[in-house]
This record gives C-alpha cells, sequence and structure tokens, in this order.
C-alpha cells in the first residue's frame, strides 16, 4: 500500500502532444522511501529471470548426454521456453492494466514456475516432462518476471528510459555466473543438484523483489521535471535533439493496423533469430570445434556479459546519435559478428572466437536496450510497456527459426550455412529499420523545391 501524503496537490498536465503527467506526490510520498528501490529491486529480480534462456544455452552439451536427448530435442525445449517467455509479457502486461493486479501477484506466480522448470530439467529425463514443465511454464514465468519489472520501472522513470534498458540489462549479464559454474560443475552426476540449487535462487531473489515492488499512479511523473518543459526543450531532455517524439499514442489495435509496425516486427525478428541461434548453439558450436566445456561456458559468458553490460551506455548513443541510427548500426555488427564467430571456430582461433561473441552480444544489447525507446518514438508511450510487449513477441518467431529450425539445418547441413544465413538476417533488419518512418507524420518538401506545374502549349 502507499504511504497516504498529507494534503499533496496533485493536478494533470497535457504537453504539446497531449500526453497526460499526473504532478504532485513525490516518490517518498507515494513509497515512504526513493524510487531507487524500485529500480534495484526489478534489477535483482532480472539477474536470475534469464537462467532457463542463457544457461540453458550452457547445459545443452550436458544435458543431450545425461538424458539421451537428439540434437533437435535439445533445440526444441528452448525454441518453446523462448515462444512462451515473449509471448507473455504482452498479456501480462494487458492483464496487470485491466485487472489492477499488483506486481507481486504476477512475480510470484513467475518465480514458482520458473524453479519449477529448472528442478524438472535436472531430474526428468523425460522429455515431454521437460518440454511442458521447463519449456512451457517455465517460459511463461519468466515472461512474467520480464514483464513486470520493466513495466514497473517504466513507470517510476517515464523521463529516463534509460533506466529500462539497464534493467533489461541484467537479464542477459545474470545469467554470467550460472553459465561460468554450468560449465565448471553441471557434470551428468551433479546437474539435478545444481538445477535444484538455482530454482532455490530463483524463488528466494524474486520473492524478495516482489515483496518491494509497487506501481505508481496512473501517468505519475516526478515533481522535479517539468513535464511541458521535458517534452520540448532539448537541454531537458537531451533525446529530442536526435529522436522526435511520436505523434500521438497508440493503441496495440491501432498500432498493429500501421505499416510501420510491420516493419519493426519483421526486424525484430530478424535480430532475435540470429541472437537466439548464438544463445542457443555457441557453446555446442566450440566444444564441436576441438574445445571443451569450461572455454564454451566463457564463450557463452561473454555473450551474456556484453549483451548486458553495454546496454547503458548504448542508451546514451541513442539519445546522442539517434535510436533508429544505433540499432541499423548494430543489426549490422551482430550479421559481421556470425562471420566472426565462423571464422574463429573453423581456424582454432580462441581469442577471436571471445571477440566474436562479445561483438555479437554488445550488438544484441544494443537493439533490446533500445527497442523500449524505438516503439515509444513511433507510436507513443503506454504505461505497462504493452506496446513494446507487441514488438518483443517476436521473439517467438525469431526462436522458432533461430533455435528449432536452426538446428534442424545445422544438423543437415552444418555450421557454415547458418551462420551466412544468419549474417544476412542481420543485414535485411538493418535495412528494415532504416525504412522506417513515424506514422502520421507529414513529410513536407523543402521550401522552393516544390514541383513546378507543366506548360499547357496550345
Amino acid at each position: 500500500m502507499y504511504r497516504l501524503p498529507n494534503a499533496v496537490p496533485v493536478r494533470e498536465i497535457r504537453d504539446f502532444y497531449g500526453r497526460r503527467y499526473r504532478v504532485g506526490e513525490t516518490d517518498r510520498d507515494l513509497l515512504g522511501r526513493s524510487r531507487r528501490w524500485m529500480l534495484w529491486a526489478a534489477w535483482t529480480a532480472m539477474l536470475v529471470a534469464s537462467v532457463g534462456q542463457y544457461g540453458y544455452g550452457a547445459l545443452m552439451p550436458v544435458l543431450g548426454s545425461t538424458h539421451g536427448w537428439t540434437f533437435a530435442q535439445g533445440g526444441a525445449v528452448l525454441a518453446v521456453w523462448i515462444l512462451c517467455q515473449s509471448g507473455t509479457v504482452y498479456p501480462a502486461a494487458r492483464l496487470r492494466s485491466r485487472l489492477g493486479l499488483k506486481p507481486a501477484a504476477t512475480m510470484l506466480v513467475g518465480a514458482a514456475l520458473c524453479a519449477s522448470g529448472l528442478v524438472t530439467l535436472g531430474g526428468s529425463s523425460s522429455f515431454t516432462a521437460v518440454l511442458l514443465n521447463h519449456g512451457v511454464l517455465g517460459g511463461i514465468g519468466a515472461g512474467l518476471i520480464y514483464g513486470t519489472c520493466l513495466g514497473v520501472v517504466a513507470t517510476w522513470y517515464p523521463e529516463r528510459p534509460g533506466r529500462t534498458a539497464f534493467v533489461s540489462g541484467a537479464f542477459a549479464y545474470g545469467a554470467v555466473p550460472f553459465v561460468v559454474l554450468a560449465g565448471q560443475f553441471a557434470d551428468p552426476a551433479a546437474i539435478e543438484r545444481f538445477l535444484g540449487l538455482a530454482g532455490a535462487a530463483v524463488v528466494v531473489l524474486v520473492g524478495a523483489a516482489a515483496a518491494i515492488l509497487r506501481d505508481p499512479p496512473r501517468n505519475w511523473w516526478p515533481a522535479h521535471v517539468d513535464p511541458e518543459a521535458w517534452a520540448l526543450d532539448k537541454t531537458v531532455n537531451p533525446g529530442l535533439r536526435r529522436n522526435r517524439p511520436a505523434i500521438r499514442r497508440y493503441s496495440a489495435a491501432e498500432m498493429v493496423k500501421v505499416p510501420a509496425s510491420g516493419l519493426l516486427l519483421l526486424a525484430v525478428t530478424c535480430l532475435t533469430a540470429v541472437v537466439l541461434f548464438d544463445i542457443a548453439y555457441l557453446a555446442v558450436f566450440v566444444t564441436a570445434h576441438g574445445w571443451g566445456s569450461g572455454f564454451a561456458a566463457i564463450a557463452l559468458a561473454v555473450l551474456a556479459a556484453a549483451s548486458g553490460a553495454t546496454r547503458t551506455a548504448e542508451g546514451w548513443a541513442g539519445d546522442r546519435f539517434g535510436r533508429r541510427r544505433v540499432v541499423r548500426v548494430a543489426l549490422v555488427t551482430v550479421g559481421v559478428a556470425q562471420l566472426v564467430l565462423l571464422l574463429a571456430g573453423q581456424h582454432g582461433l580462441s581469442a577471436l572466437l571471445l571477440a566474436g561473441a562479445a561483438l555479437a552480444g554488445a550488438s544484441a544489447g544494443a537493439c533490446y536496450g533500445l527497442l523500449p525507446g524505438l516503439v515509444e518514438g513511433h507510436f507513443g508511450e503506454q504505461p505497462g510497456l504493452p506496446n513494446f510487449g507487441v514488438f518483443y513477441g517476436a521473439k517467438s518467431v525469431g526462436g522458432l527459426l533461430g533455435v528449432a529450425l536452426a538446428g534442424s539445418v545445422v544438423a543437415a547441413e552444418g555450421w557454415t550455412v547458418v551462420f551466412v544465413f544468419a549474417a544476412v538476417l542481420g543485414a535485411v533488419g538493418a535495412t528494415l529499420v532504416g525504412l522506417l518512418r513515424q506514422p502520421g507524420r507529414p513529410r513536407l518538401p523543402l521550401p522552393g523545391v516544390a514541383e513546378a506545374e507543366p506548360l499547357l502549349f496550345r
């Protein structure tokens, strides 16, 4: 519950674009403490929410021998997890908004589902049981945690969109300790205990965050920032220098009817197919080319660390150079990184392979970190980020392409075909982002360059 403020005047303001702001209460009036508690609580929960994604990639070589799975079965479990995790973010945001669900409710359910999936993954050799408990339920649990954490932080820091990038970064680098430990201790004899301890860690950390997280009132705005100045003044809001605000807010139903949304959905699909292929198969690729499981875990840890640790800096770059431009460069770079990884693996170049993993991770982090701002800049912001959830859901299609389909192609054709195709997808995604235009904004010709009317001769 909020601590009720004593005679705090509250008023609603509209800016030039028609956006509403609730001004008056401070974070301490509402919470009795700084809003930084919300930031760090969400960050803590996100540290363990990605174990089923990045951690699973590190366990892929061990799971095959432990459970007797084929290469395709191992990839199918991760593909289903990704499908359910990404597909849960938008429905969770809508349900929380419509039903008024508190963050604690979705966080605790998410923690229980994630932990149950990890325990089943370690203790059951039944492919069907693991697919349902870890792939479906564990993925849904991770999606509930991810969507709730980003939504809470976005509403407490409406004037600082980089805070959502900071929290989403924990979803990547938070898995680094798990990945490193998996490479050292998760042998077939100890994997059940290892994953049981991981499940317990998820329950403890996410449960602690759930006890802290609260939602602010709808359209809340920090009292120390003038919202009207923030909407128009580039000295107050430096992000305006290279990023124009959306013409208006689009609901999800309106947004999907706009051609720009189709372009962005396809671009996100290209990105996620490449990134999830790296997450799923980098450790397998490394071990298949002669390195041990320890080095495979290090390579995946470098990928995850680069993806998470660079997101704050990339948020600054998005303000400085424009989010669309930075995402385009990142998509080209993630494609180049695929060729670097392939070359390093074929020639046994360990240092180059780690450099390629870092390049791929940093590029992916830029795209994921800037995606909420890119969506907001084209379709307007919504409390709880439901519009972002629509585009994040494209990760499910990317998972089917980059994990399930790619695994089948690797088994049939080898690594070269898939890595080259991943590089092409990066270039295609960059082209699609370059074609993006803000819906509703007219294209006006420069003064003096209007096309002259043809003369008519009789």
